[in-house]
């Protein structure tokens, strides 16, 4: 090339980057509100009874119905699913519960609306394939219901803004139904860090790390029938919230600080197609598409204030299940996965050396840590939440308090800017793979409110 040609294309690249304030496409900030106002710490009267409906009720949602039927002051009154013996399965709980048979809309894909014009139902369940989250959770708040959305909350930037526009306009909570929040080490944790037990915060590590290849046995229906065509179209982190939501609370993301930029990178897509060759008959929709989506992913998100995040996901190596769930301050670190911790000047032994992983498990050091931090949330209701079951417990706790916030007019744990900021990572993931790793620019959601935002504190409910 020659040098004039070079700069004149270099002029030309320059100007294009100027004019966008950004290489990439996205907005880093949306100013506008127009006739809408902020939904942080959204607080509304307090509800007598929270009436229920359910959208999809397969493998996740039929949990949720039998769990809400369990809490006092719950009233199910609608279920709309495609299949009606799935739907018939989760009238049946709500009827042996002693409540009385919920109306069923089945077989209509746009049933919900329907069941969404209804004027006894407070709040909606969404538990179906990803790509119908946002419409159903967008009609359900412009009919007056708040919205709860199995994670992720969205697939596409728009989609995240378009989640939070609708519930500033409409000023109904839209929360991202993040269990791993709930868990009892993830509460432990939050009690850790808020306690200052590990000093200034500086690095956290997350993932979702669970061979799923198993799911792409359910052809018909059920989860691998639609979520296994995401590993074809898409090649990112598909699946971020399990573990990020966590060390998003830990860091006061959104209520102090916020995402900045990302930059992230994918492995070769293999293990998909050789499981399909394995699995699957020559001629198979399965082993005649072509799967795009790196077996393992791996981004590196920076904060304003400078934390860093490494968020990783697979769901098709051979591996032990992990969330990484690693939080590091100035004073010390908590390891999850297994679980260690290290805080100065304290579990050392005689000689002043970090105590090893085996000294951890025979000393009960664990015992230890949890009998200082455990949370009160679980402390008062981790014995029934794990009675209860789903996921060890974290399921129930959740669902325990969403109800418990909505009947006491307190604000929820997590607002639509967290469904936001925490779905959005697989946009910008994909962006970011497709473009050698560039770095890609988080959108402020909260329109420069996270400085003013007040952190998630350590509830301890009235119970």
């Amino acid at each position: 090339m020659k040098r004039r040609d070079f700069l004149k294309g270099a002029a030309v690249g320059g100007a294009m980057v100027a004019g966008f304030g950004s290489a990439t496409p996205f907005e880093t900030l949306k100013l506008a509100r127009q006739n809408r106002k902020s939904v942080a710490g959204l607080a509304l009267p307090p509800m007598e009874k929270v009436r229920v409906g359910f959208i999809g009720v397969g493998a996740r949602g039929s949990g949720h119905v039998e769990q809400m039927c369990a809490l006092e002051g719950v009233e199910v009154k609608a279920i709309c699913d495609l299949y009606q013996d799935w739907a018939d399965r989760s009238a049946k709980a709500v009827v042996d519960s002693g409540q009385p048979a919920p109306a069923l809309y089945v077989g209509d894909p746009y049933g919900y609306k329907k069941m969404h014009d209804r004027d006894d139902i407070d709040i909606v369940v969404i538990s179906t394939p990803w790509e119908w989250h946002v419409p159903m959770a967008v009609d359900a708040m412009r009919k007056g219901k708040h919205a709860f959305i199995e994670v992720p909350a969205a697939l596409t930037v728009d989609e995240c803004w378009e989640l939070v526009d609708t519930a500033e306009e409409t000023q109904r909570h839209c929360m991202m139904m993040e269990n791993v929040n709930y868990g009892r080490e993830e509460l432990m944790v939050l009690n850790l860090v808020r306690q200052g037990a590990l000093g200034e915060l500086l690095h956290g590590e997350a993932a979702y790390i669970h061979d799923l290849r198993w799911q792409m046995h359910e052809e018909k229906r059920g989860t691998g029938s639609w979520r296994t065509h995401h590993y074809m179209k898409t090649n990112g982190n598909l699946y971020p919230t399990h573990g990020l939501g966590p060390v998003a609370q830990y860091m006061n993301i959104n209520r102090g600080d916020r995402f900045d930029y990302m930059s992230s990178v994918s492995c070769n897509a293999r293990m998909r197609e050789i499981y399909a060759e394995k699995n699957f008959p020559e001629g198979h929709k399965w082993r005649r598409g072509k799967f795009v989506c790196g077996d393992l992913n791996t981004s590196i998100i920076r904060t304003v204030l400078g934390k860093t995040i490494m968020v990783q996901w697979d769901e098709q190596l051979a591996r032990p299940y992990t969330r990484h769930n690693l939080i590091q301050g100035t004073k010390g670190c908590w390891s999850g996965f297994p679980g260690r911790v290290a805080i100065e000047e304290k579990w050392k032994d005689a000689e002043g050396k970090w105590i090893s992983f085996e000294q951890w498990e025979q000393g009960g050091e664990l015992d230890k840590v949890y009998a200082e931090f455990d949370h009160p949330l679980f402390r008062k209701q981790g014995e029934l939440a794990v009675k209860m079951g789903g996921h060890g417990g974290m399921d129930f706790l959740m669902l325990w308090r969403i109800v418990y916030c909505l009947r006491n007019g307190e604000p929820l744990d997590q607002d639509v800017y967290d469904a936001a900021a925490w779905s959005v990572v697989t946009p910008l993931s994909e962006w970011s793979v497709k473009n050698r790793g560039a770095s890609v620019d988080f959108p402020d959601f909260t329109r420069g409110e996270w400085k003013t935002m007040k952190p998630l504190g350590i509830v301890d409910p009235k119970v």
